[in-house]
């Protein structure tokens, strides 16, 4: 973007919620051809929310309907990062408002991502279909460090939940709390966080505890993207989904709700479907503008 150019107009959405109060606030901004990756971040920064998404146009062959196919990229803000959830969600949101429901196709650096849009009543809703997921251990020493820099004794854990790296789009480390009251209590080390995230191209940390079969209470530090943490997080709701039937927790053909946002007064809802004929995973949720 030159200096003499009009900033782009950027759009203020709210996903994994119906409420422009709940869920996790994103950036969007429609057309940022005429943007750099300084642009970006910049713009990202200046916003303050965990991710922004920007719109290029789509790359030869990647499918899709005319007008309904995009490049797609994320910033935090302090950085790029590969794939965001709610951003995708909060941007498909965007461009049904203007184009109206339907299928949607972004090509993030991660890969391919469909989206499709459905609005009941008042409420638009996007399910977005993760790229084929992983599942890995993390060794015995970097757990230990996630620990100790969480400030969690390791019996906190849930023995069930056995700690992984997941990845559906973008890494992140899963652990599950005992209890509530563990999950509530998040008061961690940023910068020795921060680090290890860095070292293990960590997006996240997927701190979880199951409340039922299927439900389940989630929070998401996130000091590589310089906020302390994430209200509402589709790509490590993803992750977790792939997560959870690795590991036999959940039936190979599921549907999960995952709440999060709780513990910041920004309550949100993301629905995780597993199916048993696709590894990919799809994540739900409502979203609205705000302001």
């Amino acid at each position: 973007m030159t200096t003499n150019a009009p900033r782009p107009e950027v759009l203020r959405y709210t996903a994994f919620s119906s409420d422009p109060d709940g869920g996790n606030a994103a950036g969007v901004v429609l057309d940022a051809t005429a943007l750099d990756d300084g642009d970006m971040l910049a713009i990202a920064a200046d916003l303050g929310y965990s991710e922004s998404a920007f719109l290029t146009a789509p790359p030869e062959g990647l499918g899709g309907q005319d007008g309904r196919a995009y490049g797609i990229r994320y910033f935090s803000p302090k950085a790029e990062v590969p794939f965001c959830g709610h951003a995708t969600v909060a941007t498909a949101v965007a461009l049904a408002e203007r184009t109206g429901p339907g299928k949607l196709v972004f090509a993030t650096r991660a890969g391919t991502v469909p989206v499709e849009v459905t609005k009941e009543g008042g409420t638009v809703r996007a399910t977005l279909t993760s790229v084929e997921p992983y599942v890995e251990e993390i060794a015995e020493a970097d757990l230990a460090e996630a620990l100790a820099a969480l400030g969690w004794p390791a019996a906190d854990l849930d023995p069930a939940f056995a700690p992984r790296i997941a990845f559906a789009g973008a890494r992140h480390l899963v652990l599950a709390a005992a209890t509530r009251t563990r999950l509530a209590d998040l008061a961690y080390d940023f910068a020795r966080l921060e680090a290890l995230m860095h070292r293990l191209d960590l997006t996240t940390l997927q701190l979880v505890w199951r409340e039922s079969a299927a439900v389940f209470h989630v929070r998401d530090p996130f000091p590589v993207g310089g906020v302390v943490e994430d209200p509402a997080t589709g790509a490590a709701a993803a992750a977790f989904g792939a997560y959870a039937r690795e590991l036999g927790l959940v039936p190979a053909e599921a549907v999960l709700t995952l709440h999060q946002g709780e513990d910041l007064g920004r309550p949100g809802e993301l629905t995780v479907t597993l199916r048993a004929d696709d590894p990919r995973v799809r994540v739900s949720g409502a979203g609205t503008r705000i302001g």
